[in-house]
């Protein structure tokens, strides 16, 4: 398939800026994969459509605040830094991406405040030690103290990573240290959202205990891959969102970036168990599904895992262990769209984003979602 059969025009007004006030309050789209018949629900319907014994996986990634805005040395220049991943805990090393690029070279100090009142001694120093991409940087932060106060500076002059497509940084909040994560989050490394997760509430977990659906849950740490390469205005068409995400018109050609996944003993042991049963499972999220896709054996099982995984989908792919999807509505163009369209078939989850469009659903990881069953 080709990338264009994946764009549509989706205005800037569409995407949500805010979640909803209640987690599992927003829309919820049914798609039923077999008919195409299309339902409109609320979130926390969702659990209507499974019993006793079914199995919901969960991407248990912990979102940090990735952000940092800061100076550059000498010349005062504003500079942002994004966070990627810890290199090296006892130097202080990690992998980030900075703004403006061509201004930032090795050798360079850049100053982080946690106001722009704030002096020197209040914030943190990092020094430009290694050229890893175009935008990418190795920084080594000038720190003496332990780790632990180390991190807790950082991670205080830091913002919680909201797509500028969705809010600009002076917009974040606290709030959004909040709800720009999941319920659940628990292991930390992710600077993308696991946005299907975060409709998920206690009290829609605990009527869930009432149901008997059980739950399990894996790690994938997001990466950067749906934050960049977004424009805000098309120049032809004023207002609507341009993802340039994936830069090759052949599906076959593009390449995900890697990211870390882990997949606990117990969680295998669950889908395992659940899919001999007969049971249904739910992946939470596309990230999920990534996860439980990596590595299948011949039997249709998964096993305990850590490591790496640079899973892409798209159609046409014969989904291995989930038997149901719950999944935001995400940009044109996208590699989620195009993966989402993989599980509920092109035709289907096409006419579903025109229904989505039609009748106000929002998009975007503060939007609305879509169950495929």
């Amino acid at each position: 398939m080709k990338l264009s059969q994946f764009q549509f025009d989706l205005p800037l007004e569409k995407i949500a800026k805010e979640p909803t006030r209640w987690r599992d309050e927003s829309k919820l789209l049914v798609l039923h994969k077999d008919t195409g018949e299309i339902e409109h629900k609320l979130f926390k319907n969702i659990i209507d459509y499974f019993g006793k014994d079914d199995l919901f996986v969960l991407n248990d990634s912990k979102v940090f605040p990735a952000m940092l805005y800061g100076k550059k040395e000498k010349t005062g220049a504003d500079i942002e830094v994004f966070l990627l991943r810890e290199l090296n805990q006892e130097q202080h090393l990690w992998d980030v991406i900075v703004e403006p690029a061509r201004k930032i070279r090795i050798g360079n100090k850049l100053y982080f405040f946690g106001d722009e009142n704030s002096p020197v001694s209040d914030g943190l120093v990092a020094e430009v030690i290694d050229n890893t991409t175009s935008r990418g940087r190795t920084l080594r932060f000038l720190y003496d103290g332990d780790y632990g106060t180390f991190k807790e500076s950082l991670f205080r002059l830091g913002k919680m990573p909201v797509p500028k497509w969705v809010k600009m940084p002076s917009e974040v909040n606290e709030m959004d240290a909040e709800r720009y994560q999941t319920y659940f989050a628990k292991n930390e490394g992710s600077v993308v959202a696991p946005a299907a997760g975060a409709h998920f509430s206690r009290e829609l977990f605990n009527r869930m205990i009432l149901k008997d659906i059980r739950t399990t849950s894996l790690t994938l740490h997001l990466g950067t891959e749906p934050i960049f390469g977004v424009d805000l205005v098309d120049s032809e068409k004023e207002g609507i969102i341009i993802n340039n995400e994936i830069e090759v018109e052949d599906l076959s050609k593009h390449r995900m970036e890697s990211s870390r996944l882990v997949i606990p003993a117990e969680c295998a042991a669950a889908v395992n168990k659940t899919k001999k049963a007969g049971h249904k499972i739910l992946s939470v999220g596309m990230s999920t599904n990534y996860g439980l896709e990596t590595y299948v054996t011949t039997n249709s099982e998964i096993n305990e895992f850590d490591g790496w995984t640079n899973k892409y989908i798209y159609p046409p792919y014969k989904y291995a262990i989930a038997d149901a999807l719950v999944t935001n509505f995400h940009l044109p163009g996208s590699s989620l769209i195009i993966a989402t369209a993989a599980f509920g078939g092109y035709d289907k989850v096409m006419n579903a984003y025109a229904e989505a469009l039609k009748n106000d659903y929002r998009f975007g990881p503060y939007g609305d979602a879509m169950l495929i069953v």
